[in-house]
């Protein structure tokens, strides 16, 4: 019997009840034989009821939502209770399998920059007229998008380490590993298992693309026998993609090793900045290992548009920048947002999710004037900034109220500090989720407050 004609008759129980957990209610629920739902922190969800505790009853299989550890209680108790378990990848992909088994994915992952890399690719597929959508952990769940009566020809999913931890079953036609510095250590136990939660996807394609300029990248690769095709922002050697002048040239979809093929400019890229333009390599990349033209990529580079929350300017006034990058939710993304302006009053904090500020704050103190700090683990940034670049002004801001209330104190503090040629910039380096909803809700109250405030 099928997988999906085994499915009516099992009783399943869901883990997870965030937005993966609707998206699998929505493909579930009319399937399975009975469909219960666990999670320690939501009471209902899609209009069902929610356990907060496992049933009593027998489970047949119990479907994963991602950020779920493997070592969680709940999750340990299944498994001795000899449940079938599958994370909602695994369960995309045997339902893939089944209703669209022409349909191929690629993956895309990385510490920074994998939301921008991955839609910058559904754009330039757009404009190859592919039949593609961007999901996994960016717009809606894989299985959302198996489902979907589109029978789209492509997937592309960005993929965070958790999902990659998770996942056993799916294969990729091709991947992007962007960079791998700290995260999410307070779900993965060590660095190591961070980095190779990432590396893991090379396990699952033949061509991977790859960051030239990160070391654990390369460090951590070196024993793949897979297609490496390496990207750097400098001229690119054959078998590689990199950047002539103003020009991003593919040494690696060529026709001969001395061939070069430009499939962007510069200019095409927006924002042009330094970590913009390698996220532009990347789905360059993933796109040329699909086969799509040279011409095709950088008319789709062109028109790409950067996502909300992501280095997005919310207002010029004085000659002062207010730029929201509260998508920059740990220290690399914070590093990057940081080099992209000469002179910072950067607005950070919130929860580290265990990650160390040392060498974000080494690396960008040049180009930091004043740091407001919020949040829970403020005192690790205020401290990296005592330690390494003690002339940096501090000053932290309370909750006292409400979270745009919060945000409105943060403003007018940065009204008082900014001079014309700085860039008041929101880049936390810190999840939001101790004062906000989510680094959503975060960006656009900064840019509630900057547009009430500033005159």
């Amino acid at each position: 019997m099928s997988f999906l004609g085994e499915l009516s008759s099992k009783k399943v129980l869901l883990v997870g009840a965030g937005t993966t957990g609707a998206g699998v209610i929505e493909f579930l629920a009319e399937r399975v034989s009975e469909l219960q739902i666990f999670d320690e922190k939501v009471s209902e969800i899609s209009g069902r009821k929610v356990l907060h505790d496992l049933p009593s009853g027998s489970i047949d299989l119990a479907v994963i939502s991602p950020g779920w550890k493997k070592s969680h209680p709940a999750i340990e108790k299944l498994r001795q209770s000899g449940v079938e378990i599958l994370s909602e990848l695994d369960l995309a992909w045997l339902v893939k399998e089944e209703l669209n088994p022409g349909q191929k994915w690629v993956a895309i992952t990385g510490t920074n920059g994998k939301t921008t890399t991955v839609q910058m690719l559904e754009t330039i597929l757009k404009e190859a007229k592919i039949s593609a959508i961007a999901c996994g952990n960016v717009g809606f769940p894989a299985i959302a998008a198996v489902a979907d009566p589109a029978n789209f020809e492509l997937l592309l999913l960005e993929l965070s380490s958790f999902q990659i931890d998770w996942a056993e079953l799916p294969n990729f036609e091709a991947v992007a590993i962007l960079n791998i510095a700290e995260d999410h250590i307070d779900w993965h136990g060590s660095f190591t298992n961070y980095a190779n939660a990432k590396l893991k996807l090379l396990e699952k394609t033949k061509c991977a693309i790859l960051n030239l300029s990160d070391p654990e990248i390369i460090l951590r690769s070196a024993s793949w026998a897979g297609k490496k095709i390496f990207f750097g922002l400098d001229t690119p050697q054959p078998g590689e993609i990199g950047l002539v002048e103003e020009l991003l040239v593919d040494r690696a979809f060529v026709t001969s090793p001395d061939a070069a093929e430009l499939f962007a400019e510069l200019s095409d890229i927006k924002p042009t900045v330094p970590h913009n333009v390698a996220n532009a390599m990347a789905a360059g990349g993933i796109a040329l290992a699909l086969g799509v033209a040279h011409p095709v990529v950088k008319a789709g580079l062109a028109s790409f548009e950067l996502d909300h929350h992501r280095l997005e300017l919310v207002k010029t006034s004085n000659d002062i920048n207010w730029v929201n990058d509260s998508k920059a939710t740990n220290p690399h993304a914070a590093s990057a947002a940081l080099a992209s302006h000469l002179s910072n009053i950067w607005i950070a904090g919130g929860l580290a999710k265990g990650a160390k500020m040392d060498l974000l704050v080494q690396k960008s103190a040049p180009r930091i004037k004043a740091a407001i700090l919020i949040g829970s683990d403020r005192e690790l940034i205020a401290q990296a900034l005592i330690k390494y670049a003690p002339d940096i002004s501090i000053h932290r801001i309370d909750m006292t109220g409400s979270s745009q209330e919060l945000m409105d104190l943060v403003v007018s503090k940065a009204i008082e500090l900014a001079q014309p040629g700085d860039t008041v910039l929101l880049a936390p380096a810190c999840a939001s989720m101790d004062q906000f909803k989510s680094y959503a809700e975060r960006g656009t109250s900064f840019e509630s407050s900057v547009n009430r405030l500033v005159k």
